[in-house]
């Protein structure tokens, strides 16, 4: 049986520098007005930060790789659900395309009721 990795501790202060440094950064382009690449842009830096956390302090590097399989999937299912949920409010009171004979149609169907 495989004994628990120990992660040196030079590791450990070069990922926590560079977590700091995504901190300042964050702080930095918050203070900027980029147009929409704001939210993306937040979200990558939480990320990376997240991913570093997770290998490194949480040694998901050095566990086994159904693990990080698992830890794959859940990402994969939260950057979908967050992509449905950005397109979901960029476009909300999106009705420009919806005609008034649309509307009309619906009438004596049941559907507005």
């Amino acid at each position: 049986m495989k004994g628990h990795h120990i992660t040196p501790r030079k590791t450990l202060l070069k990922v926590f520098a560079v977590l700091v440094a995504l901190t300042a950064l964050t702080a930095l382009t918050a203070q900027i007005d980029i147009g929409a690449l704001n939210i993306p842009l937040a979200l990558a830096i939480a990320g990376t930060k997240a991913l570093l956390v997770v290998l490194f302090f949480m040694a998901l590097k050095y566990d086994k790789p159904v693990n990080a399989l698992f830890f794959a999937l859940g990402i994969l299912f939260v950057v979908v659900f967050l992509t449905f949920t950005l397109f979901d409010t960029a476009f909300r009171g999106d009705l420009g395309n919806v005609g008034k004979e649309a509307i009309l149609n619906t009438e004596g169907t049941g559907q507005d009721e």
